[in-house]
């Protein structure tokens, strides 16, 4: 088997097309196009026994989100693949159907997998032939396989795996070993070991002419259906296919245990943070401010768009962004707030991800005491508990101007680490808070 070095670095982040928007699909410069029928299929009909948990981890939720709901935008968002299989056991169903319509999945369908890997991607691949319902799906002449608990996979490399399936019949990714894999005896001492430079990781995803994997697994044995696990080696033993190796980036790692979970966690919060939008109403002092939280953001690698105008115009929705910060001056600051939260709830811009609004209150009025700012501010946590429940996450910064330029400087810092913050660990815990910098 050959092995191609890749060139992608990571994955496609969520903010790189609007949520409920497919990318356009348009190849880049030098790219070869798709223009032949493509499929996908998701086995996941895991029980998670190794994670160590009672819900298989496909289903586990991070970011108020089911693990399985982000590998299959990873897969929507690709303009030309057409249909998405999902294959799920009879058990969690109804489950797989709620995360169809809660997070407005179009590409799917699910089918019922069987007893064992091999058997349930069978049943994905046999989607495309006649259903017991009548509905057909058009069957394509490349079919992507897929774990449904590798999250982050990109267009760029998918279109590696499907352009090298159409060329050669099989492709698949592949990654270096970590550990040097050795064999034991039988009374567990060391028998001998394996040269690593010599050996690859097998990975998802796997990609093949519908016809060939199909064939192979008509012609597979019960001892492949229930002991097997990779798809390459079908193609090869039954229909004598020589897949084409991919190296693959470190990203397309396996959700296996409970502490991946959180890995996982971790790199979309990361993914979602580095990019922010501040809405400056249209009086000086807020436009001034906006500019210096521009400034002061993007000194810690954080891009920031200004935008000035009505709170509650849709266009500060159309940059894919999902951390804004809203500049207020006066009392109908609340007012605003509503009116950007419900632009959000209407657009369904926080179904996929959740968004962080940040209220940042300017004071001009220095002779106001703490106690009347933050009574005057208290309403926040009402309208913070509503917009949660549209996955909106509002919190509150309050900045009074009557300093002295060097403390200006030193409160300029800490609305930046406030918000660099809030924007980063999206901490429900402190949705409603109104802190002072």
């Amino acid at each position: 088997m050959e092995v191609e070095r890749g060139s992608v670095d990571g994955p496609a982040r969520p903010a790189g097309c609007p949520a409920g928007e497919a990318a356009s699909g348009d190849p880049l410069p030098g790219r070869r196009s798709v223009d032949f029928p493509v499929a996908a299929v998701l086995p996941a009909g895991g029980c998670g026994e190794r994670a160590g948990i009672a819900t298989p981890k496909q289903f586990c939720a991070f970011l108020n989100r089911p693990l399985l709901s982000y590998t299959i935008e990873a897969f929507e968002r690709v303009a030309w693949i057409e249909h998405i299989v999902v294959v799920v056991a009879k058990e969690n169903l109804h489950q797989m159907m709620d995360i169809i319509q809660q997070f407005s999945h179009k590409k799917v369908t699910v089918v019922l997998g069987g007893s064992t890997r091999h058997r349930s991607i069978f049943k994905g691949l046999e989607a495309f032939r006649e259903q017991s319902d009548g509905v057909t799906l058009r069957k394509p002449e490349v079919v992507i396989i897929h774990d449904a608990v590798r999250p982050f996979v990109d267009e760029d490399f998918l279109l590696k795996i499907t352009v090298a399936a159409k060329d050669q019949g099989a492709s698949g990714a592949v990654r270096p070993l970590v550990s040097t894999v050795i064999a034991t005896t039988s009374e567990g001492y060391l028998d001998h070991s394996l040269e690593r430079a010599r050996y690859r990781a097998s990975e998802m995803p796997q990609g093949f002419l519908y016809d060939i994997i199909y064939r192979a697994y008509q012609q597979c044995c019960e001892t492949d259906f229930e002991f097997g696990t990779e798809c390459l080696h079908l193609a090869s033993h039954y229909c004598g296919t020589k897949a084409k190796l991919i190296e693959g980036p470190p990203t397309l790692w396996k959700v296996t245990y409970k502490q991946d979970l959180f890995a996982a966690e971790g790199i979309i919060k990361d993914m979602l943070s580095h990019n922010g939008c501040v809405v400056a109403g249209g009086c000086a002092p807020s436009v001034q401010l906006a500019c210096e939280l521009q400034k002061t953001l993007e000194a810690r690698s954080m891009q920031v768009d200004v935008i000035s105008g009505p709170p509650g115009s849709r266009a500060v929705l159309v940059s894919g962004t999902w951390n804004f910060i809203h500049i207020a001056v006066d009392s109908s600051c609340l007012d605003d707030m509503a009116k950007l939260v419900k632009t959000f709830q209407d657009s369904k811009h926080a179904v996929l991800y959740p968004v962080v609004l940040i209220l940042v209150h300017l004071n001009l009025q220095p002779q106001c005491s703490v106690t009347e700012r933050m009574r005057a501010l208290g309403a926040i946590r009402s309208l913070a508990t509503e917009a949660k429940h549209g996955n909106i996450l509002l919190y509150g910064i309050l900045l009074s101007r009557d300093k002295a330029l060097e403390q200006w400087d030193e409160s300029m810092e800490n609305v930046a680490q406030i918000i660099a913050a809030l924007v980063k660990d999206r901490n429900p815990g402190l949705v409603g808070q109104l802190l002072v910098a």
